[in-house]
């Protein structure tokens, strides 16, 4: 059984920087990653990492956010910096092996 528990998120003005984790219980996954919805949009993927260390980047973040993993803590992480307005969303960890499996989500508003 896989589980995908989060943490890292807040308020943070304009410019600042703020890094999500996301520790991992279970074998067998394939890609980790990072999704985001804001208020009235669609979730979309913002980062990914396969375990062959391929990474996947939505285009509005390219430059600014940064994903990694440390496979000695089984932990991911998504660095933000540079963070905008737009940015504002509720993040998910997520995991796929021979299913997807979900994190609870964490709020991340970015606001002066």
């Amino acid at each position: 059984q896989v589980q995908l528990v989060e943490s890292g998120g807040g308020l943070v003005q304009p410019g600042g920087s703020l890094r999500l984790s996301c520790g991992v219980s279970g074998s067998g996954l394939i890609f980790n990653g990072w999704y985001r919805q804001a208020p009235g949009k669609e979730r979309e993927k913002v980062a990914s990492i396969s375990q062959g260390g391929s990474v996947y980047y939505l285009d509005s973040v390219k430059g600014r956010f940064t994903i990694s993993r440390d496979n000695a803590k089984d932990t991911f992480y998504l660095q933000m910096n540079l963070l905008k307005p737009e940015d504002t969303a509720v993040y998910y960890c997520w995991a796929r092996g021979v299913r997807e499996y979900w994190g609870q989500g964490t709020q991340v508003t970015v606001s002066s």
